[in-house]
């Protein structure tokens, strides 16, 4: 096999695991629509792992590609958009009516939107950040589904908490359409190295996930997702300080 034929072959590893993706998203769909809640959710983070690791194939092995990004927010929209819109709308949300559902669509949009605006700046931009504009889509999805893996360890009824978990699909779709800067860990990459101390605290992330993953993971998406608010008035209070710093 020629090295060209075979740099064009690696780009099938990729595409693999965003399909995988894509396949996890259509999973959790079906199984919300039996009922099957806590199936659904577990199916909607296996796409989230198989959404981080297509990105980091594809950058070890140089094999990024235009069609890569766009295939992989096709399936993004199909796992984090429309599954668990259909998901938190058929658990909780089904006995609002019209609210449940519009909530709903309202997430799956915004997270269209999202994914839009970070296709879009990703295309002009020179080099990668730091940081997201809005909270990503995953994330987004993963405190939605992490909330029902919640529920469901302490046998929760859901329906009496149906106003809260709406106040949370709409402040996750306010936030991925927002400017709301979220840390995007891209200096922490899977394929570089890392020093003693911060291999130990992956061991006892591990561990805790191990133990109570179903808490473990609402407390982790639920940190996160504030994080990038209490960033935004710690960095406003410290600007106002500045300012009051000068004027003086």
């Amino acid at each position: 096999m020629q090295k060209e034929d075979f740099k064009k072959s690696i780009y099938v590893l990729p595409n693999l695991f965003t399909s995988m993706n894509l396949f996890c998203g259509f999973y959790a769909i079906v199984s919300a629509v039996d009922s099957r809640f806590v199936d659904a959710s577990v199916a909607i983070l296996i796409a989230g792992i198989f959404d981080l690791l297509d990105g980091k194939i594809a950058r070890a092995t140089k094999t990024t590609s235009q069609f890569g990004v766009e295939y992989d927010s096709l399936s993004d929209l199909v796992s984090f958009g429309l599954a668990p819109a259909l998901l938190m709308y058929l658990w909780a949300l089904k006995p609002l009516g019209r609210l449940g559902w519009l909530a709903g669509f309202l997430f799956m949009i915004c997270g269209a939107l999202r994914l839009a605006r970070f296709n879009t700046m990703a295309a002009t931009s020179t080099g990668a950040s730091s940081y997201f504009q809005g909270l990503p889509i995953p994330a987004a999805a993963g405190l939605n589904v992490a909330a029902i893996l919640f529920f469901s360890r302490f046998n929760i009824d859901p329906h009496f908490y149906r106003f809260v978990l709406l106040v949370m699909l709409y402040l996750t779709s306010f936030l991925m359409v927002s400017s709301v800067k979220y840390n995007s860990f891209k200096n922490a990459g899977l394929f570089k190295s890392m020093k003693f101390n911060r291999l130990v605290a992956l061991v006892l992330i591990l561990v805790a996930l191990a133990y109570e993953p179903y808490i473990f993971l609402f407390v982790g998406t639920l940190a996160y997702v504030v994080s990038g608010p209490a960033l935004f008035f710690f960095s406003m209070s410290h600007r106002r300080e500045d300012e009051e710093t000068e004027i003086c």
